[in-house]
């Protein structure tokens, strides 16, 4: 009896996790194909010599696009930020006018959703 019980659990579970994935597969892991992707929160001085303190954030969590987006507007939102989040690499470049400390940035980032999980002193690249 209590062996009919177990494998009826452990097929209530993979059904979830197969329904889950396949949900993930088709819509992507910030939402349905049909919604609008995230608009993006648009800093209005983009002149690189304005921000004079720079960081690169390590980020764990970011899967798509949406993600991206979610962790720049989270830094965008603080004043006097501009940040680029890479996908691929998963790290967002910050470009600050007044420095941030390290846990302002890794506590914006969180309130997003995602973990920082380093973060490293950075001259800034002309080619971002």
């Amino acid at each position: 009896m209590s062996t009919a019980i177990i494998c009826t659990v452990l097929i209530v579970i993979a059904i979830i996790g197969i329904k889950s994935y396949t949900k993930k597969l088709t819509s992507g892991c910030c939402g349905s194909s049909s919604q609008p992707s995230v608009k993006k929160i648009k800093v209005k001085d983009k002149d690189k010599s304005h921000y004079p303190y720079t960081r690169i954030l390590k980020v764990d969590g970011m899967s798509c696009g949406n993600c991206a987006s979610h962790v720049e507007n989270a830094l965008n939102s603080l004043e006097g930020v501009w940040a680029q989040a890479d996908l691929e690499k998963g790290e967002a470049l910050v470009r600050m006018k007044q420095e941030y400390e390290n846990n302002e940035l890794k506590q914006a980032v969180k309130d997003a959703g995602y973990v920082v999980y380093k973060i490293e002193e950075s001259p800034v690249c002309s080619n971002r």
